[in-house]
């Protein structure tokens, strides 16, 4: 069972519509006992970064969180503003992140992006990805390309760290893996088959 985190900051229906798409179960909770029971875990996220970390403070679930992530090994999903969270910080507001990963949530260099590039990057974008990884597996002959919606990416500080990078511009990190802790910046709940497929391959990844 996957449980996904409602801390009213995020998407969660449309992540749930889409897991049971594919078959798979889910609940929507902030619930400790929920977080604690849980066998994966999705944090999605739209919005400003300050608010998010609002969000989930007011909720009460990060020592929980803390604890099933980073001794447990919970396997965890971060979509959107979900995988900024699990940075240091971000350029959007003064709030602290999560601090999972050794990156940052920076602003679009807008030198680089010229007149030509709009913010935010809205729409669908191919990502750059090892085709060895298990979260990209079977995906055909077709290059995966995915939805995306943000103002705001990431920067990581650790190259091992680094799941997936697209263009929109300049190349930049758009996909972080450690261990259990994964977190993407696209929408794979918005981005049809390509998504589905992703969840897919999280779930049997991170099979336990």
């Amino acid at each position: 069972m996957i449980t996904i985190i409602d801390y009213k900051a995020g998407n969660v229906k449309s992540v749930q519509n889409i897991l049971k798409k594919i078959g798979c179960k889910s609940i929507l909770s902030s619930k400790i006992e929920d977080i604690e029971n849980a066998e994966r875990l999705i944090l999605p996220g739209v919005g400003a970064f300050d608010h998010g970390m609002q969000k989930l403070e007011d909720s009460g679930l990060i020592p929980i969180l803390n604890k099933k992530v980073l001794e447990d090994k919970t396997p965890i999903l971060g979509i959107c503003l979900g995988v900024q969270l699990f940075t240091k910080g971000s350029h959007e507001g003064k709030k602290k992140g999560l601090g999972w990963f050794d990156a940052q949530t920076v602003a679009f260099d807008k030198k680089q992006l010229g007149s030509t590039y709009k913010i935010p990057h809205m729409g669908w974008s191919e990502i750059l990805y090892d085709a060895d990884n298990e979260l990209f597996k079977d995906f055909h002959e077709t290059p995966p390309r995915y939805y995306f919606v943000h103002s705001y990416h990431l920067k990581a500080n650790n190259d091992a760290d680094i799941l997936a990078k697209t263009t929109y511009g300049y190349e930049f990190v758009v996909g972080l893996e450690k261990e259990n802790i994964v977190g993407v910046q696209f929408h794979p709940e918005k981005s049809h088959k390509f998504g589905m497929q992703f969840l897919r391959n999280f779930i049997e990844k991170t099979k336990q």
